[in-house]
């Protein structure tokens, strides 16, 4: 110990601070971070945290041209001069923004607008008034969502969204059912309380997770209300070279053939290590789902999905098994946004499982829910969990706010629109042009992986240890260190803020660098700060 200087954070202090989520040990490294910054020629790289420096401009423009459209609608019944207006009207509204758009050419956001209105018409046979309408009325936000799930055009485009980046524009026969949520994480807690409050999932019931995972996956099903038990499927794969790739090795996936095991949740593409599931792991989970456990209940979170070419999301696999979560937080830059989407096959095993629960449940759930229906034995998971977003006796007033809602949609259209897929390279050749950035800062060699998305990079520190150094340098390292001492290290004396793997329920001595948030040559400094800092423990442990 006494051959490597010395942090101010001591290891019973690092013991200490390894059992908090790696979101809250952040804190404590920014702090750190922070004091090093004060010092001459030297700024912070926060790579913690995983919102965008990015955004995608048309489609906010064209939101922001579409409010005046909607204004000037709002002015046509009512218009005082104190600043009280009336509301969009249907009849002959189209018209009027053909006009409008007429008048906005070469505006910012105006083709958008064009081709949006134009697209629902066309590929949908949209009636020209109502399409506008809901744009119109939408984006002013005047009226409750109607229907609550999610508006009735906008359920249109997004679902045609879905299909495109999601199932890689090969989907499954059927529609998915869709409800607009505030972001991904409304949708996580509506899903985990549905699940439950239907008895689909129950108290100390056993569920899966695959591992590594964003942290809240891992904190939530252990909170008293669900006191599930968690069996890990671990992306513990490697590659030829024996390095990991994060794929699921079969004998992980064999868990998932134990009907005691009720769900399934994954985020695909994975958080930390941003790899998409391969072709291989996807047809043999689908193998052991239907031959073992065809009633496996799967969450996928799919946030990440955009950003790899050809995606594909167990929704296109497993439809029947799927509910999925996308988020358009990362891909257009929308954290502040809030807009999620949660989208269910219209034949799907959950609905299935609601006919077959005990007589004495089905009483209960009628109870439950018979202010929505006369029928509530009949009512869909998708709308129970609407409805319970709301605590069922506000389901007339659920919903996401109508201009979320358009947001939204123009987000859907920009990319259904894009048809040289523009927007999309130009995201992933970012993302990979800082990940490259990142290893050739840190002086090693990029495996290629068609599966990577880059929107984040899990590296194995133990894995580096072993294969350039042998076991008996590991030996050193784990006897004298906490993993976590790499992150404080780091933050303290380079102001470099990464996040601890181990957290996430990846290798213990690994950390992730987010590669979404820093101006791209800051990944070159943090992967040379990353490799000075290793080379500090590799001089300790030769002078040892």
């Amino acid at each position: 110990m006494e051959h490597i200087d010395k942090l101010k954070t001591t290891r019973k202090k690092e013991q200490e601070l390894e059992q908090l989520s790696p979101f809250e040990l952040k804190d404590n490294l920014i702090k750190l971070a922070a004091e090093k910054d004060k010092k001459p020629a030297r700024t912070m790289l926060n790579a913690g945290r995983g919102n965008p420096n990015w955004i995608a401009t048309t489609p906010r423009e064209a939101f922001f041209l579409l409010g005046q459209f909607g204004i000037s609608e709002c002015r046509l019944p009512m218009d005082k001069p104190e600043g009280v207006a009336g509301i969009p009207q249907t009849k002959g509204i189209a018209k009027r923004f053909e006009a409008f758009l007429e008048k906005s050419q070469g505006k910012p956001g105006a083709d958008l607008l064009k081709q949006l209105y134009h697209y629902g018409m066309n590929k949908h046979h949209f009636t020209a008034d109502d399409w506008v309408h809901e744009l119109a009325e939408g984006i002013v936000g005047d009226q409750y969502p109607d229907p609550v799930r999610m508006l009735k055009h906008s359920e249109v485009v997004v679902h045609d969204y879905l299909l495109q980046e999601m199932c890689a524009n090969q989907p499954p026969q059927g529609t998915f059912d869709l409800f607009a949520v505030e972001g991904g994480t409304a949708a996580m807690c509506y899903i985990f309380d549905s699940l439950v409050q239907n008895g689909l999932l129950k108290k100390g019931d056993k569920i899966a997770l695959g591992v590594p995972v964003f942290t809240p996956y891992l904190e939530i099903p252990e909170l008293d209300r669900y006191k599930f038990k968690i069996i890990r499927v671990y992306a513990s794969g490697k590659n030829e070279n024996g390095e990991s790739d994060f794929q699921y090795p079969e004998t992980e996936l064999d868990k998932l053939g134990d009907k005691s095991i009720k769900a399934f949740f994954v985020v695909n593409p994975s958080n930390p290590p941003s790899v998409s599931i391969g072709e291989k792991c996807k047809k043999y989970l689908e193998k052991v789902i239907k031959n073992l456990n065809p009633n496996l209940m799967i969450l996928t979170d799919d946030v990440y999905g955009t950003f790899v070419e050809g995606f594909g999301s167990l929704m296109k696999d497993l439809p029947h098994n799927t509910l999925c979560v996308y988020s358009f937080s990362k891909y257009f830059g929308a954290t502040g946004w809030r807009l999620g989407v949660i989208a269910l096959h219209e034949h799907n095993i959950f609905d299935q499982m609601l006919t077959a629960i005990p007589q004495k449940e089905k009483e209960r759930l009628s109870k439950r829910y018979e202010s929505l229906t006369l029928h509530p034995e009949k009512l869909k998971f998708i709308d129970r969990l609407v409805a319970d977003s709301r605590q069922i006796a506000l389901n007339h007033t659920a919903g996401l706010s109508t201009p979320q809602q358009i947001q939204m949609v123009l987000f859907a259209a920009f990319a259904l629109l894009d048809k040289k897929n523009s927007y999309k390279k130009s995201c992933i050749q970012l993302l990979h042009h800082r990940y490259d950035l990142l290893w050739e800062g840190m002086n090693m060699k990029i495996v290629p992986d068609p599966n990577r998305a880059c929107y984040y990079c899990e590296i194995d520190m133990k894995e580096w240890g072993i294969k350039n150094y042998g076991k008996e340098f590991i030996a050193y390292l784990e006897k004298n260190f906490e993993p976590v001492d790499i992150v404080f290290r780091l933050a303290e004396k380079s102001s470099v803020v990464l996040l601890n793997g181990g957290g996430f329920a990846g290798p213990e001595w690994s950390v992730r660098v987010s590669l979404a948030n820093l101006n791209d040559e800051s990944y070159r400094t943090i992967g040379k700060d990353l490799a000075e800092t290793m080379q500090e423990y590799v001089d300790a442990w030769k002078q040892s």
